[in-house]
């Protein structure tokens, strides 16, 4: 590894994803490595990216939500645009998840009383029987 450069192997390694996660993100134009042969450098700012990429993908970001909110990262500047559509998107995600927590909720109620309702009818039967 040359000094403020990463092999992908390096980068697979550390952050414990396939080197095709890699290329994949390249390719989506998400990492921009430099080239030397065959040979790909992701320099630091290259990790960073990565890292961000991996945490918007662990809150559910999509890809194109991540690449939204780092490509409006502006060292000079305290970067409110980004924090703010981060806020945005955190604030969609976590509405969106309640609501899901709450149909899903809402499903195991109506599986519960339909399985109540099943092993009734079960019991029932198997009392008119004997």
């Amino acid at each position: 590894m040359m000094t403020g450069h990463f092999s992908i192997s390096d980068l697979a390694k550390e952050f414990e994803i396939s080197t095709r996660t890699l290329r994949f993100y390249e390719e989506k134009g998400l990492l921009t490595p430099q080239r030397r042969g065959s040979t790909r450098l992701f320099s630091a700012a290259d990790r960073v990216r990565l890292k961000l990429i991996l945490r918007g993908k662990r809150l559910g970001f999509s890809l194109q939500e991540s690449r939204e909110i780092i490509d409006l990262y502006e060292p000079e500047t305290a970067n409110a645009r980004q924090l703010q559509l981060l806020l945005d998107k955190i604030q969609q995600k976590r509405e969106l998840l309640e609501n899901q927590k709450r149909e899903i909720d809402a499903m195991l109620r109506d599986l519960k009383r339909t399985e109540a309702s099943c092993l009734a009818a079960l019991t029932a039967d198997s009392d008119g029987k004997d």
